[in-house]
């Protein structure tokens, strides 16, 4: 802990007329108000306190500021009262002390009267002067850097989970990435344990077999640069372990296949020469394609600025490379706490920087609680996508989000009966991408279930796991249950009925599990009818060749079951109930069903067949017609119109070939059954548009 005089002299060093007395006043006042309360490290309670003063005296930041780090804690710790704040240290200060102990009590929940309120004063504070924040984020970071003392693990996983959530953003939006990355280090050291030991293990190997590589590459970097009349600084370090991790995460790759661990700073005079460095660095080494940053020109919502690059260096490692301006470089590593100025330049700090200003927008113009606490946090998490419920609770989703990812970020009873969604009242498609502070409303239906199409547009890890979960648990029901009617099938080929010790004899000769394990094989195609027999009823094709198996007594049907799950449509033929129908069966593969005069079938063998059928009032399908139009204004058209009249839809639609006199075309149509479908192509060959009409 810092002594009382090291920490003034802190102060004095970069801010001569700096209040001493002032200061000197604050930290026995801290002492005696703290008393002998302890922390859970079992250290004096007040070297808290004392420790964040020391942070942010690494800052530079004004006597004030200091003072109130000293003292944040005593109005809400101990008995000192605001009044005694004011009457010692002054409107300033006891200010600032209320505001940082208002800050304390905001936590990450659902909208409520209490929390708006809280944030409500906060926001009112911080738009007073900014220093409240700097405070509480120096408070958060000795906290986290403590964490470890606490004993309880579920208030360990509270504070780090509030701290990656709120306030490693918060630092981030006003710039001080510094604080952002050791508070989300600390915090994920904690909320996943595993991945961050992993993550240190591998770096610390990475830095034994390259010891000197970091340091080669800088070295390498200032010369090119001073050859080209630029003398720079240059900085090199392996990136933080949470981000590290982050960028595993979105980009679903390993630590080895990350090949921009590495970054590199190069701080040069001025803004020229940044610019100057960026030519000499990409005219030595080809640049990645997408992965140029101009936030000099167009700086960051937080007031950063600098070139970002990532190069190809030395053939295979891509390195990232970050270009500013000492000025700059302030700015980027301390943000907002790099604009204040001392009382000797008799210049203010700027406490209105631009995303402050839209939180107090906000407050002014929110009608109720809840709608200011939507706003503001969405300001706050301005990278992020927020959206919201019709009750106002607010859910936090990765970019290019979708109403499925927000159904199943809500519940995954939500998620699986989704059939559609609205997005600020208008109905929309489920893959339209959700939008920052869009609120959505899921569209639901009991009769619902995922389908396997919604994996192309769903994006978080939850909805694409409870799709696929749900796809493989339908696809082994159906599988078992067409076993079931491919089983009763064989054993009507038997000489004689099986006995009730049959499927249980059958498994051990087949070495499967249990009775939907058989099932599912026989579905698969995993034996052959010949061998499912013979594990029923040995020697019961005794004689036979495989191929002189008696003939299927009854065609199955497939009624009940889910097209793309136990069995496909062939997209040659693509039938429609009401056509004759069989099934090829090859080993591990659904069932592939044709019609009858398909001329794919004559690439298989006969005992590739099974006979199927529809089942009574089967309806629906996907016909493919080949139409051939006049080439003229509104044949298209016309013909659109009639599909409608005949109650078809189109789901699909290609030009094959255009003259002066016609053009052919192919269409995918939804139909009822053929009967339809013969109906649909007479109309169509009627039309006057129409030259002529056939089934594909």
């Amino acid at each position: 802990m810092l002594r009382q005089y090291e920490l003034v002299d802190r102060v004095l060093s970069y801010d001569p007329d700096a209040d001493e007395a002032m200061l000197n006043r604050a930290y026995v006042f801290s002492v005696n108000a703290h008393g002998t309360q302890k922390r859970a490290s079992g250290d004096p309670y007040f070297s808290h306190p004392i420790e964040v003063a020391g942070i942010l005296t690494d800052l530079h930041l004004d006597d004030e500021t200091i003072v109130t780090a000293i003292l944040h804690d005593t109005v809400e710790d101990t008995v000192a009262t605001p009044e005694d704040i004011q009457r010692l240290f002054g409107d300033n200060v006891a200010r600032m002390v209320d505001g940082v102990t208002k800050l304390s009590k905001i936590e990450a929940q659902t909208e409520s009267e209490r929390a708006a309120e809280n944030l409500r004063k906060f926001l009112l504070a911080m738009s007073d002067d900014v220093r409240v924040l700097l405070v509480k984020l120096a408070d958060r970071l000795h906290n986290m850097r403590t964490l470890h003392h606490i004993k309880n693990p579920d208030k360990r996983k509270r504070i780090a989970r509030e701290t990656m959530d709120i306030y490693a953003p918060l630092a981030e939006r006003i710039g001080m990435y510094e604080f952002m990355k050791e508070m989300q280090t600390l915090a994920f050291r904690e909320l996943e344990p595993e991945a961050y030991e992993s993550i240190e293990k591998r770096l610390d190997s990475l830095k034994i077999e390259g010891e000197d590589r970091i340091a080669k590459i800088a070295s390498g970097l200032k010369l090119l640069l001073s050859r080209g009349g630029i003398e720079a600084e240059i900085t090199g370090r392996e990136k933080h372990p949470y981000s590290i991790w982050k960028k595993m995460s979105e980009r679903h790759v390993s630590l080895e296949q990350l090949s921009d661990i590495m970054a590199f700073r190069a701080i040069v005079d001025t803004e020229e020469e940044c610019y100057r460095a960026l030519g000499v660095i990409h005219r030595r080494w080809p640049m990645v394609p997408g992965r140029f940053k101009d936030y000099i020109s167009t700086p960051k919502r937080n007031g950063y600025r600098s070139l970002h690059t990532s190069i190809i260096h030395a053939g295979d490692t891509r390195i990232e490379i970050q270009i500013r301006t000492r000025d700059m470089h302030a700015q980027a590593e301390y943000g907002l706490a790099a604009h204040w100025a001392y009382k000797a330049s008799n210049v203010r700090p700027d406490t209105q920087v631009s995303w402050i200003k839209d939180l107090i927008e906000i407050l002014e113009h929110a009608e109720s609680p809840e709608e200011l606490l939507e706003h503001t946090r969405m300001a706050m998490y301005q990278d992020r996508i927020f959206a919201f419920t019709p009750k106002g609770e607010l859910i936090q989703l990765p970019k290019r989000a979708t109403p499925i990812d927000f159904a199943y970020a809500v519940h995954s009873n939500l998620g699986d009966q989704a059939v559609g969604a609205k997005i600020n009242g208008r109905v929309v498609p489920l893959r339209t991408e959700i939008e920052q502070g869009d609120q959505v409303q899921i569209l639901r239906s009991k009769a619902q279930e995922p389908q396997a199409n919604w994996l192309n547009f769903a994006i978080t890890g939850k909805a694409r796991a409870a799709i696929r979960r749900h796809i493989r648990h339908k696809e082994r029901e159906e599988t078992i249950a067409l076993g079931h009617k491919l089983y009763d099938e064989i054993v009507l080929r038997l000489p004689t009925p099986p006995g009730d010790s049959a499927i249980p004899d059958a498994l051990k000769r087949l070495k499967l599990q249990d009775e939907a394990s058989l099932m599912e094989a026989i579905a698969r195609r995993q034996f052959t009818d010949f061998q499912v027999m013979e594990a029923l009823m040995p020697g019961s094709t005794e004689g036979e060749d495989e191929h002189d198996l008696p003939p299927q007594q009854h065609a199955i049907e497939i009624k009940g079951l889910t097209p793309g799950v136990a069995f496909h449509f062939s997209v040659d033929c693509r039938p429609v109930p009401g056509d004759r129908i069989v099934g090829i069966r090859r080993a591990g593969e659904p069932i592939e069903v044709h019609r009858i005069d398909c001329p794919s079938l004559a690439d298989t063998t006969e005992e590739d067949w099974v006979d199927l059928t529809w089942g009574n009032k089967a309806e629906g399908g996907i016909a493919q017609i080949e139409i051939t139009l006049k080439n003229e204004p509104g044949a298209l058209g016309a013909v659109a119109t009639l599909i409608g009249q005949h109650k078809a839809n189109i789901l699909g639609l290609r030009m094959d070939n255009r003259d002066t006199t016609f053009h052919t075309n192919t269409m995918d149509l939804e139909v009822r059954n053929a009967a339809h479908l013969m109906r649909l192509l007479a109309a169509l060959r009627a039309a006057d548009a129409v030259s002529s009409a056939e089934r594909a």
